[in-house]
């Protein structure tokens, strides 16, 4: 991401140039059609000046492939897309086809029920892994994703799906059965879109130093652009009540967990913990790869906080993301236009390239392509982005047809927007 100080830089030099060709221009303007002598002496001086604003610009490229007018059109690739993904023709025709509807993004998903998509030595180390994702023809299924999509000027974040859950049969869950989080009452489980799941403590050091391995592993061995958490980086407000992190907390502040697990301070603390965490994460990242895109796809802001424990607002705030989509799955317009008008996603789209994620379809719940239209056409008239959840339900799952899906997913982007890697 571009710097506050980098953006500075340019706009001063942008201004600076205006600036500077004014005079010239009011005085050519006024006078040089009476003069030709004196169009003659000004003419090298507006191509010196014009050559320099191409140089400047040209230096900069890398700032200005994260300026926050960038438009984001993006498309997760899920475990429901894994027909697709393990298979090098369908990748390369999934990838033209973006390409020629004018998208710039994809998101693989790289982590998803505790296990990883790749062939991982800190998977196999910590247990959690007995088996390797692959190809139909034994290749790295990332690996052809990535080099894939940069081949057609596509932008590919890895996507760590399930941060902090697991499901409860995973060999992560059942191999480490310390590093799990409890609520109250001693359960450990809660329902979620992914059915029954259990949930990795973000405060247990062992814990953290597998996630932070993991996502460093990718972005070392893999030529991503960047690493996307969504809302599963997070902690339902329920859990935190078990033995480790009770004792952390009473420690720091001589005090027992209150009852009420939305007490404002327990949900401060729990939040700032996350916070941290998050924050050594994105300094580890970037220690490594600076350009690596930091994105965060959570719920809006008042959800995710108060019942996720996840205050990305701060990490906005403290310059930590790199690249926002909020997560907006609603089918009535009028609640999805309301929850893309908050105020925290206007203060994203002022700093960093902000998007809204939108629902293509479920296998068991079909989205009418009409909706689709309404809601990308909403949020392009705020100024923001889109990513589609997810790539197969996009022309799948519904009752119209393939073609007519594919041609209305056309027309939504008549014109490319690039975003240029940053190596």
């Amino acid at each position: 991401m571009a710097s506050k100080f980098h953006r500075k830089i340019l706009q001063r030099c942008v201004s600076f140039i205006e600036a500077s060709l004014k005079p010239v221009k009011n005085m050519f303007f006024s006078q040089v059609w009476g003069c030709n002598t004196l169009a003659r002496k000004i003419f090298p001086l507006l191509v010196m000046i014009s050559f320099v604003t191409v140089l400047l610009v040209s230096n900069f490229t890398p700032v200005v492939a994260q300026l926050p007018r960038q438009e984001i059109r993006g498309v997760w690739m899920t475990n429901n897309d894994f027909d697709i993904l393990k298979d090098r023709s369908k990748v390369q025709e999934a990838m033209t086809r973006l390409k020629e509807m004018n998208f710039n993004t994809i998101y693989p998903v790289v982590w998803n029920s505790g296990y990883v998509m790749y062939p991982s030595a800190v998977a196999q180390k910590a247990g959690i892994q007995p088996f390797v994702f692959r190809g139909s023809d034994g290749h790295d299924i990332l690996a052809d994703v990535v080099n894939q999509a940069h081949r057609r000027g596509l932008l590919a974040n890895a996507w760590f799906e399930f941060g902090f859950m697991a499901p409860p049969t995973s060999e992560l869950a059942m191999n480490h059965p310390e590093w799990l989080t409890q609520k109250r009452n001693g359960g450990k489980t809660s329902m979620s879109a992914a059915g029954e799941v259990v949930w990795l403590n973000p405060f247990h050091p062992q814990v953290q130093k597998l996630i932070s391995d993991l996502v460093l592993e990718i972005i070392s061995n893999y030529d991503v652009d960047g690493i996307q958490f969504d809302d599963h980086m997070s902690l339902p407000h329920e859990f935190g009540y078990d033995r480790y992190t009770v004792a952390l907390y009473t420690q720091e502040t001589k005090k027992n967990p209150p009852a009420n697990p939305q007490d404002p301070n327990w949900v401060r603390w729990r939040a700032n913990k996350i916070t941290a965490f998050m924050t050594q994460l994105h300094k580890a990242i970037k220690a490594r790869k600076p350009n690596v895109i930091f994105s965060v796809s959570p719920n809006y802001y008042d959800f995710a906080y108060k019942f996720q424990l996840q205050d990305w607002l701060t990490w906005l705030r403290q310059d930590m993301i790199d690249e926002l989509i909020v997560q907006v799955y609603r089918p009535d317009l009028q609640s999805f236009i309301t929850n893309i008008s908050r105020p925290e996603i206007q203060e994203a789209r002022q700093v960093i390239p902000t998007a809204i994620g939108v629902m293509t379809g479920l296998r068991n719940n079909p989205v009418p392509i009409q909706q689709i239209k309404s809601q990308v056409r909403a949020t392009q008239e705020r100024g923001l982005g889109v990513a589609f959840f997810y790539y197969s339900s996009m022309w799948n799952y519904s009752s119209e047809s393939r073609n007519e899906r594919q041609e209305e997913f056309q027309a939504l982007f008549p014109y490319p927007a690039l975003r240029a890697r940053v190596d």
